[in-house]
């Protein structure tokens, strides 16, 4: 049997009395979540739900959510996850596209999941602070359905620079092996770790890296729905926090609060990914709490770990060297491997590469092509096999025929004591066809200028690649992972 679910099972045979969720003074143990998840699988069976079927789930970080995930597992159908912000028209694509009957959602949330269910001939179930108790009720059915490998366990919807949101299919073999990468290979977990959640469980990361590699470890899995410095350092405290997971918005969120807001002493390791980590957010987050930040990289097409910086072998800057049962190459234009040094597109293969887009065969055939996902982001690889992002291909500035990485330059910028934030982006040109441009938010109480920004950046990189136009902005738009989102920075007029 490769059902997800089993994880859940395994660990309520091990470890029954031990907290597997926590949220304040909400604790569920791995017997209680083996049994609520039996539950959900239970009522879904009597309402028609057959393996195969599309379930969505629309929850924050809440006990609810891994409850109804592994039901929804457990009763052999496929999980879509979605945002608990998503609008009713967003909402119906998910639906419609996935084929789901059926969506759980967060009370908050279940108006626009009840119009969006409406308009494909869906059903929205609303779920709140009390369902727990309701679904306690429901009766359970034990049995774990019997699923095979490249059976689909989970449909991500990918947000996209472009077009509609594409179902990414991720099996249930993609899913246990990159939990099990993640328990043994990159976090040495055990029963004894807390694991912090601070990152959306409907999203890649959290889900595998948070919730599903803390089930298969039988750690505890501490909740925090909304995610504030202050708040998160204080659970930190609370519950003992030994792993914390997050974007690299997160740690500066976290290093600007101040390592005096809580004691963080439990810390023994933090990851991030999502995005590229400054390497000045990371030795300043080490030098605050004493704690070290290990980088890695991957997708929602990859489960989502491909590759990662490991404890005794790391480097800064780096997204690490790939996990166990993944390759990873570095390619050109025309598909070739490049030379050593220099920059290519990151094609990977192996255990954690998608099944393929759902109902996406054009897409599908585009993205893998003789068995390697191509990922549209750009690195280069040292001499010791270490992988450095440069960027999005997407979002490479052609500046009068030289290529400008916007990280490169968003890199120099955090090295300034005045930056909080920074996001670099290329807009149109008359004659260089693209200029460099930043936005920047500055820590509160710091004066720079932009004048004083872009020669602090002039003085430090070539003269083509400093932005010719920045401009201060109170904060950066970002995604539901807090990842900043290039593609929502508008440009004010009067920028120059």
């Amino acid at each position: 049997m490769t059902n997800l679910a089993t994880n859940l099972t395994e660990a309520a045979g091990q470890y029954a009395d031990r907290a597997a969720i926590r949220m304040d003074d909400v604790v569920l143990t791995y017997a209680e979540l083996d049994d609520l998840s039996s539950r959900v699988a239970g009522w879904l069976r009597e309402r028609g739900v057959q393996p195969g079927d599309r379930v969505g789930l629309m929850m924050p970080n809440v006990p609810a959510f891994p409850v109804i995930y592994y039901g929804i597992v457990r009763a052999g159908a496929a999980v879509v996850p979605m945002n608990p912000l998503l609008k009713g028209r967003e909402v119906e694509h998910y639906l419609g596209d996935s084929g789901a009957t059926l969506a759980f959602a967060w009370e908050s949330a279940a108006d626009e999941a009840k119009a969006g269910a409406e308009a494909v001939g869906s059903e929205a179930v609303s779920v709140g602070a009390d369902s727990l108790a309701e679904i306690g009720s429901w009766p359970a059915d034990p049995e774990v359905a019997d699923r095979a490998d490249d059976d689909t366990a989970v449909i991500l919807y990918t947000s996209g620079t472009t077009g509609t949101p594409k179902g990414a299919q991720l099996t249930h073999a993609n899913m246990r092996t990159n939990a099990d990468v993640t328990v043994n290979g990159l976090l040495s977990a055990t029963q004894d770790d807390v694991i912090m959640g601070c990152l959306p469980l409907f999203h890649a990361f959290g889900q595998t890296c948070a919730m599903n590699t803390s089930v298969l470890a039988g750690a505890t899995l501490s909740l925090l729905p909304r995610f504030d410095p202050a708040a998160a350092l204080k659970v930190i405290e609370r519950d003992a926090v030994t792993i914390f997971e997050g974007v690299p918005t997160m740690y500066v969120a976290l290093l600007h609060a101040g390592a005096d807001v809580a004691d963080t002493s439990s810390l023994r390791l933090c990851i991030s990914g999502g995005a590229a980590l400054p390497v000045e957010v990371l030795s300043g987050f080490n030098d605050a709490f004493g704690a070290s930040i290990l980088e890695g990289y991957g997708l929602s097409e990859t489960s989502p770990v491909a590759s990662f910086n490991r404890a005794d072998n790391a480097k800064a800057g780096s997204i690490g060297v790939p996990v166990d049962g993944v390759e990873m190459r570095l390619v050109g234009e025309e598909g070739a491997d490049v030379a050593a040094g220099e920059i290519g597109e990151i094609a990977i293969r192996g255990d954690n590469v998608m099944r393929g887009y759902w109902n996406r065969p054009d897409a599908t055939e585009e993205a893998i092509r003789d068995g390697w996902f191509y990922s549209g982001d750009m690195a280069r690889q040292d001499d010791d096999g270490f992988y450095f992002i440069v960027d999005r291909k997407k979002d490479l500035i052609i500046r009068g025929g030289y290529n400008v990485y916007p990280r490169e330059i968003e890199e120099v910028l955090y090295e300034n004591p005045d930056v909080l934030e920074a996001a670099v982006i290329g807009i149109p040109h008359e004659t260089h066809g693209e200029e460099v441009a930043a936005a920047v938010a500055l820590k509160p109480g710091a004066s720079a200028t932009v004048d004083d920004l872009r020669a602090y950046v002039k003085e430090r990189v070539a003269a083509y690649k400093y932005p010719r136009v920045v401009w201060l902005v109170d904060e950066l738009p970002k995604g539901p992972t807090g990842k900043i989102q290039k593609r929502d920075i508008e440009r004010p007029q009067e920028a120059q």
